[in-house]
């Protein structure tokens, strides 16, 4: 068995500390914040050291406070962390931004003027010119940059990349994708909005297509991931189920890639009784293999005229990409927050990469600015579709 992520810690190798990061969004109502918080030090790369945790001032020392944090590295605003920070010889290293989605790019752009590693949640920004600003400032600034796509996180996930990248399939033919989401079946505008409803709801401030910045972009960023392909056209209906919402919770898209697959990918927020699932099927010349969030520690392998395999996580014959992020024995799941602190851990050997240190060359498969970018570039061209009546149309180039 490979050496996993727990057991080997350059971080610690080099400085014999985790890195101090400092985190901003993610406060009280927030269900991502404890998430990305807990993720971070999971694999002891980095130790949580300050916080902007409520844009209120008197809310924000309060929040600190229960997160751990130190009266005064809990800040009112992310201009008072960068600032405060930068003045102590044990300042943070990293900024984790987990905002509203309107804040992505503004706060990520402080971030990096300010010479510091970002990981942002997606979407990455709320327009293609945003994306193209901030990929542009990553490539000046030369700082490590990465987006929360957490599914390619999963140890099975990217069992599946690299068979793909392998030939196991043969040539990709066919790549499926959907996610299916309950929590907005319910007409929840006419309910009393918590702070998290209010902006999801604001298209002004969640984005274009709230449906396609929130669950479409995983969806998309793991068929990429997994096929090792990037979409060149797209046509898609995408639009609100529920009557009279004013947000997108619904689209269904067909698409093409430029390694020459096609397929389809179907998501949406307001599918009653759904669990939250996130299914990709791929389909090559030779077999095709499935992975779902659900049972996300196996990964089903049908090879053509042959019988149907279920690796699972853990297994000692896996590819060293998986089990360099298996933490346990198979058996005792790994999930979700697992899958979060991957990204931690490779965002966190990058960071320690451009130190100088020894890292080891699987941990650059996280998703980069790059990712964020051809995410942004998807969007706008199924929205483009859409409003066009669903034809093809051409995602644009990096």
């Amino acid at each position: 068995m490979r050496v996993s992520i727990a057991q080997h810690n350059p971080v610690r190798r080099l400085l014999g500390r985790p890195l101090r990061l400092g985190v901003v969004g993610g406060g009280s109502g927030s269900f991502i914040g404890p998430v990305h918080r807990s993720a971070a030090v999971l694999d002891q790369r980095f130790e949580l050291v300050a916080g902007v945790l409520s844009s209120r001032v008197e809310r924000a020392a309060e929040q600190g406070a229960a997160a751990g944090l130190a009266a005064d590295r809990s800040y009112g605003s992310l201009a008072q962390m960068l600032s405060g920070e930068a003045e102590r010889a044990d300042g943070i290293e990293a900024v984790a931004v987990m905002t509203p989605n309107d804040r992505h790019f503004p706060d990520c752009s402080a971030a990096l003027d300010a010479g510091l590693p970002v990981l942002c949640d997606k979407p990455m920004a709320l327009s293609v010119d945003q994306a193209r600003a901030l990929a542009a400032q990553v490539r000046r600034t030369q700082q490590v940059f990465c987006v929360s796509f957490n599914y390619s996180g999963y140890a099975m996930v990217r069992q599946a990349r690299a068979m793909v990248a392998d030939g196991v399939l043969g040539p990709l033919r066919i790549v499926l994708a959907e996610y299916f989401q309950g929590g907005m079946a319910a007409a929840v505008e006419r309910e009393v909005l918590t702070d998290k409803l209010r902006w999801k709801l604001d298209a002004a401030r969640s984005g274009p297509s709230l449906v396609m910045g929130d669950i479409g972009s995983h969806a998309h960023h793991l068929a990429s991931f997994v096929a090792g392909a990037r979409v060149e056209r797209v046509a898609a209906d995408i639009g609100a189920v529920v009557p009279q919402r004013k947000v997108d919770d619904y689209a269904a898209l067909l698409w093409r890639f430029d390694n020459g697959a096609r397929g389809s990918c179907v998501v949406s927020q307001a599918a009653a009784g759904a669990e939250n699932n996130l299914v990709l099927r791929v389909f090559g010349e030779r077999g095709m293999l499935e992975w779902q969030h659900r049972e996300c520690n196996y990964l089903r392998h049908a090879p053509l005229g042959e019988a149907v395999r279920m690796l699972g996580r853990g297994d000692a014959k896996l590819h060293p990409a998986a089990q360099r992020v298996t933490r346990i024995a198979r058996g005792h799941p790994e999930g979700f927050r697992e899958a979060f602190a991957t990204l931690y851990a490779d965002f966190a050997e990058a960071i320690c990469g451009r130190r100088g240190a020894d890292v080891d060359p699987l941990a650059g498969d996280y998703p980069g600015v790059e990712a964020g970018l051809h995410s942004a570039l998807f969007i706008d061209a199924a929205l483009r579709s859409s409003r066009a009546g669903g034809g093809w149309t051409d995602c644009e180039q990096a």
